[in-house]
């Protein structure tokens, strides 16, 4: 007996599983441990799975504004991906640069726009290519790039639909982003007040062991470091430590 096809209706509806489970996927990574290179991997994945196409690739912007190649569901699209960057060439360059959808449904007719990915994407077996911007109104991000072993064009709700995949990439990598930021500004705060602390407690121990107020004692720590090319809070350290020679920082104010 032949199995029964599928209704018109249960092939959306199987579609609009695959697509909750995928977006599902992509929010349970948004997390404490947060991991952007498994997080954008996931999201080539699900391109491939859900937007009728044959690979994925995504391209960021670094913090010098320089594109890096960062996830790809081949090794065929990361190399292209690869060759793209390095030569300044292709859909996903454009699309990044303008952060607007660049679309080439036949690549052999886009040999003029772009000679040297065109020719790449042949020798990797791509006849189409579909870049989608990722950004979030006026951060610009970086782009995904959908690839085909045949030409055609995608229709205009799996464009939709992956435009919706790559906002939602967008909010993850700022996030991931912030977090960075944010640790690095804690850090740095967490260093000047522990410096604070260990200077207070030099201050205090030059200040007995001279018998002088701890203004001067800081004054005679701080001129002590100029003069020998040290860093205050290093100096500090060494004081705290009791291998400064606090004899010497001690009589430069009598000097």
């Amino acid at each position: 007996m032949e199995p029964v096809p599928h209704s018109g209706q249960q092939l959306r509806q199987d579609q609009e599983r695959r697509v909750s489970r995928a977006f599902v996927r992509l929010a349970d990574t948004l997390v404490a441990d947060f991991d952007v290179a498994e997080f954008l991997h996931m999201l080539t994945e699900q391109c491939v799975e859900l937007l009728d196409s044959t690979a994925a690739g995504v391209i960021l912007l670094d913090e010098r504004a320089g594109l890096r190649v960062v996830a790809s569901s081949s090794q065929k699209a990361e190399l292209l991906e690869l060759f793209a960057v390095q030569a300044d060439d292709g859909p996903c360059i454009d699309c990044v640069r303008s952060q607007t959808p660049v679309s080439c449904p036949d690549l052999r007719e886009a040999t003029t726009r772009w000679p040297r990915f065109t020719a790449a994407a042949h020798e990797c077996g791509f006849r189409s290519a579909h870049a989608l911007p990722l950004r979030l109104r006026e951060h610009a991000v970086g782009g995904i790039t959908l690839l085909n072993t045949q030409p055609g064009d995608l229709s205009q709700d799996v464009l939709q639909l992956g435009q919706a995949l790559a906002d939602v990439a967008t909010i993850g990598i700022l996030q991931q982003r912030a977090i960075k930021h944010a640790d690095q500004l804690s850090g740095q705060l967490q260093t000047a007040l522990d410096s604070r602390v260990v200077i207070e407690q030099a201050k205090g121990i030059l200040a007995a062991t001279g018998n002088i107020p701890l203004d001067a004692a800081f004054e005679r720590l701080r001129g002590y470091a100029r003069a020998h090319h040290h860093r205050l809070t290093d100096l500090a350290h060494a004081v705290a430590a009791g291998t400064a020679d606090t004899a010497a920082i001690l009589a430069r104010g009598r000097r």
